[in-house]
């Protein structure tokens, strides 16, 4: 019997003191501690006048009354779902798609479907790779929901197996289109510095000088916004020389130009008037606009290149009209 559904739970004077994600795993015995702290920071928890909890840390107090909500089971695998994927190239062994910014790549909590995965399913059937295991099959690498552009995927093992070596040792090449607040400080250069998780937001990356792995990005400015003196904005092409979670969006805002639109790592424009459609751009300003390597059967050279967006496009557009 499924657990899913809204479940009431009111702190007695026992557990009084304790941990917001123990007492509620007391009180609901079906459920583990750690499947409540995951529900915890799904906001699937709220107390009763409707504020939703996220730290599974929160001591409780006798009296207080939790509202947990428990989704209904995911499926065990993931569903095939007719989407509109863009091909850029497809054979045997692999396809091209450009991703569209906003459709995650994979199910995962919170996404359980209408991702690239499930639209890969109905385009390819049964031909893709399963070492990605069932919730990843035929995926090689990753682009963040919001991030649009160049992927590759594997339609067989083989395949799969030698783009994840080409990805491991960095032996093809993968540039980034980024608009950026304010400018590097060089029209181009290099950033070479570890990235880890966060010592104390462990969903956030950061710039470690211990612990870290080895991260290197190349970057190019293409073109600067506003006062030469002090730029609102800057287009950047970044080069990846590794491979590191979020590694273009932590490098930039090490280097005091945080991707416009970033919800993570990024801040308000500090340089003075900018347009509306500048502070208001929903989401990172990132685009995997190329993606070249070595067909792993036939040892071509293949090289793929996407445009822009449209929202990326206009925001450029708009930018163009300042002085």
């Amino acid at each position: 019997m499924s657990d899913a559904g809204r479940h009431i739970v009111t702190v007695e004077d026992s557990a009084s003191g304790e941990r917001l994600d123990r007492a509620l795993a007391a009180a609901l015995p079906s459920l583990t501690r750690s499947r409540v702290k995951a529900l915890i920071e799904s906001r699937r928890v709220a107390l009763a006048d409707g504020r939703t909890i996220e730290e599974p840390s929160r001591k409780v107090k006798t009296g207080e009354t939790y509202v947990v909500d428990i989704p209904e089971p995911e499926p065990a695998e993931p569903l095939a779902q007719e989407i509109a994927l863009e091909v850029l190239y497809e054979d045997d062994d692999l396809l091209v798609v450009n991703k569209p910014a906003g459709m995650v790549v994979h199910p995962a909590p919170g996404n359980p479907d209408r991702t690239l995965v499930n639209a890969l399913l109905a385009h390819c059937g049964d031909s893709l790779s399963g070492i990605g295991g069932v919730r990843r099959p035929g995926i090689v690498h990753r682009l963040d929901k919001d991030t649009s552009g160049v992927m590759v995927v594997a339609k067989n093992d083989v395949t799969h197996r030698a783009l994840a070596k080409l990805f491991a040792v960095h032996d093809l090449t993968r540039l980034y289109k980024v608009l950026v607040w304010g400018a590097p400080p060089a029209e181009r250069g290099t950033v070479d510095a570890a990235i880890g998780r966060h010592p104390v937001d462990r969903k956030r990356m950061t710039v470690r000088k211990a612990g870290g792995r080895a991260a290197l990005t190349e970057y190019r400015v293409e073109k600067r916004f506003g006062p030469p003196h002090a730029p609102i904005a800057s287009l950047v092409e970044a080069k990846l020389g590794t491979g590191r979670t979020h590694q273009v969006r932590v490098h930039l805002a090490h280097l005091g130009c945080p991707v416009v639109g970033d919800p993570v790592y990024g801040r308000k424009s500090r340089n003075g008037p900018a347009p509306a459609s500048l502070r208001a751009f929903g989401r990172q300003a990132l685009h995997a606009a190329v993606l070249e390597f070595a067909h792993p059967r036939t040892g071509n050279v293949m090289r793929f290149a996407s445009q822009l967006p449209q929202d990326f496009e206009k925001l450029l557009v708009d930018l163009n009209s300042v002085k």
